[in-house]
């Protein structure tokens, strides 16, 4: 069995590929298409970001990479390779060091599994989205159900482990039909799957199109009775959820998004990427431009493309360790809570709070932890709120 490391353990590297083939509707990051990309160019100026920050970070020990975007499987192989190389160079790596790399399940991105796992990445998170072809063509993917049980497939023969991505709560989907196809998706896992449910995000074409009434999304009983259903299915399946969509067979976490979970250190490299970083005993905000060509002609200027690094202040140091950390089943060590915010447990939070949240079956209070409940975590957003305001 894998094991976990401690929170103080982990420090990650966060890469960002900013380029798609084509743009999501529901989709909110920083994701570009563009017609020709000098793809050694890029290379180049990854590698000299990541050189930057790794003279920022001496000492430290990478414990992930993870290339992220966007669409990261367009990348080619030697500039993932060139990457890795980069951080291997310029850091001490782990023994177990979990490289990770988003990939869609296209024909063309699937050949170059078997050359990402030469370049040294040992785990895929394969964006499957929908088991419904339908489906796929309203969420706007290109590949099919057929390409991604291929994908699949071939991940489970190229990498050390494997992930892959589904949206629920789509437009006039029923409990017994995600039944169904969670169940198909069970007989595909390799350990690990992540469950989201649609999202409608402003600024994106579903956003506009919904205003319009052009489709509707399951309502709120509808949703939590999926979100219901998807927790019992997974425990039983022995995939039980260590965060609020992510769910693995237990060793099978990933150790990348426990270090944003657990509000560890972490470098964002490429555009728009964003990063945390512990710099002379200070939590700092960094954050690298969005526009990929400024990025670019900036990485050639100055070595990054990062605007001007912000120390992140007591009280928002609070509120972050404690958004994320209890977004897991193992929720936040209150010593945690306590060194951010720079005070003790009952000053950082009312304990009145505390103990309404208790008394509602939404929180429990250990020695050591506050931890949402599954009913606390699946009203997380007004739970946090209450407890931060």
């Amino acid at each position: 069995m894998m094991i976990v490391p401690d929170s103080s353990d982990l420090f990650g590297v966060y890469i960002h590929w900013p380029f798609c083939a084509s743009k999501c509707p529901y989709c909110d990051f920083n994701s570009h298409v563009r017609e020709r990309i000098d793809h050694a160019d890029w290379r180049n100026a990854l590698v000299r970001e990541i050189e930057h920050y790794a003279g920022l970070t001496r000492g430290r020990r990478v414990t992930s990479i993870f290339f992220g975007g966007g669409t990261p499987s367009l990348m080619e192989p030697e500039t993932v390779q060139a990457a890795i190389d980069a951080v291997v160079k310029n850091w001490h790596v782990a023994n177990d060091l979990e490289i990770t790399l988003e990939a869609n399940p296209t024909s063309i991105e699937i050949e170059k599994f078997r050359g990402f796992r030469s370049a040294g990445v040992n785990r895929v998170s394969v964006g499957v989205q929908s088991l419904r072809d339908d489906d796929l063509k309203f969420l706007g993917r290109f590949h099919s159900v057929e390409n991604a049980k291929g994908a699949l497939d071939i991940a489970a023969k190229v990498f050390d482990r494997y992930t892959f991505d589904l949206i629920y709560a789509r437009p006039g989907m029923t409990v017994d039909a995600w039944r169904t196809e969670l169940g198909e998706a069970l007989a595909m896992n390799g350990g690990h799957l992540s469950l989201y449910q649609l999202t409608i995000e402003p600024g994106t074409p579903f956003f506009t199109r919904h205003q319009r009434g052009e489709f509707q999304i399951p309502d709120e009983d509808t949703a939590a009775d999926l979100y219901e259903l998807t927790q019992s299915m997974m425990a039983d399946a022995g995939l039980p959820a260590y965060e609020v969509s992510n769910h693995a067979v237990p060793g099978q976490e990933s150790f990348h998004n426990l270090t944003y979970w657990r509000y560890g250190d972490y470098v964002g490299v490429g555009p728009g990427a964003h990063g945390r970083l512990t710099l002379d005993g200070v939590k700092t905000a960094t954050r690298a431009h969005r526009a990929p060509e400024i990025w670019l002609d900036r990485v050639r200027d100055t070595g990054h493309g990062s605007h001007d690094f912000e120390p992140v202040l007591a009280e928002s140091r609070l509120n972050e360790c404690v958004m994320m950390g209890l977004r897991l089943d193992e929720g936040v060590p209150i010593a945690r809570i306590e060194r951010e915010s720079g005070m003790d447990f009952s000053s950082a939070i009312d304990p009145v709070k505390i103990a309404a949240m208790v008394g509602e079956g939404y929180l429990v209070k250990t020695d050591t932890h506050i931890i949402a409940t599954p009913s606390g975590r699946q009203r997380l957003n007004a739970l946090l709120g209450y407890l931060l305001a």
